[in-house]
């Protein structure tokens, strides 16, 4: 998210996309034949590319990984990532260079399940950003957050939805996770980070009801110190995803909050998975 929160962006680098259906489809289920650089652009301008390649255009090392024209590069400092995409179903450009840098590094993963098949690590939650994009013409400096996630059988196999939510605080970041378990139960995650990457205590906050989205409903909730949370902007309203930004208060500071809802009972809906092509395209070359 850009200082000013006037802009905010997106990108994963997929191995073995979770939400194409084309490996939903796939007999063999190879991660490696269905790969994306999944790119977001926020605020005005915006954009959305998600382009799925197959293992041909996968190149990867200790310290690299390219998917198609674009890449990632860590140098032992910062994270670089060059963007060549073209956007879907509008195909708009979008070509830059998004630069990170963090200020420290957390222990390691948690486990999203009981069965320990979904880890998710957010490496670094309190990082700076750099964007300097020449399609389109856009330029900031803002607060940013890395992760990585994996996992060993479909998300829909283990969870019904969740919500995430990150935001700064003056000495690092907090993150709150909520998950339901597709075999009942749930699990909350409340983290606090220091700028360093040190996990601090926290309480977890209250529930905190939120609007659904306007066009598709999708339910959001999120978490707060007095169980209170206002959206200040909706970004993705899909039949399956939401992203917002939303303005609460946790570990006592007003903060905004960079949030998601995923409801996987939605993306298991056949006629979302036969609406997917149209956002996500799979060249046949």
């Amino acid at each position: 998210m850009s200082d000013d929160g006037r802009q905010g962006l997106t990108i994963i680098a997929f191995i073995g996309s979770v939400f194409s259906p084309y490996y939903g489809w796939s007999i063999d289920k190879d991660p490696f034949a269905h790969c994306a650089m999944n790119v977001v652009l926020y605020g005005s301008p915006s954009r959305f590319a998600m382009t799925e390649r197959g293992a041909a255009s996968l190149s990867r090392s200790a310290d690299h990984i390219a998917i198609g024209p674009s890449a990632m590069h860590w140098d032992g400092t910062a994270l670089t990532v060059r963007i060549d995409e073209r956007g879907a179903p509008v195909p708009h450009r979008i070509r830059g260079t998004v630069r990170l840098e963090p200020r420290g590094f957390t222990g390691g993963p948690f486990h999203l399940d009981r069965a320990g098949r979904h880890r998710w690590w957010p490496m670094a939650p309190s990082s700076r950003v750099e964007v300097a994009f020449d399609q389109p013409d856009l330029r900031w400096r803002g607060s940013g957050y890395f992760d990585t996630n994996d996992g060993d059988e479909p998300l829909a196999a283990a969870f019904s939805r969740w919500t995430w939510c990150r935001a700064d605080l003056p000495d690092g970041a907090a993150i709150l996770y909520d998950v339901q378990h597709r075999e009942g139960g749930g699990q909350n995650l409340s983290l606090r980070f220091s700028a360093d990457g040190s996990r601090r205590e926290i309480r977890p906050p209250a529930a905190a009801p939120l609007p659904a989205t306007s066009f598709w409903r999708m339910a959001r909730e999120t978490r707060s110190d007095d169980g209170r949370a206002r959206v200040l902007a909706t970004y993705e309203d899909t039949p399956f995803y939401a992203r917002s930004l939303l303005a609460s208060t946790l570990c006592g500071e007003p903060v905004r909050a960079m949030h998601e809802s995923l409801s996987l009972d939605r993306f298991r809906n056949p006629l979302v998975q036969l609406m997917l092509p149209f956002r996500m395209p799979r060249p046949m070359a």
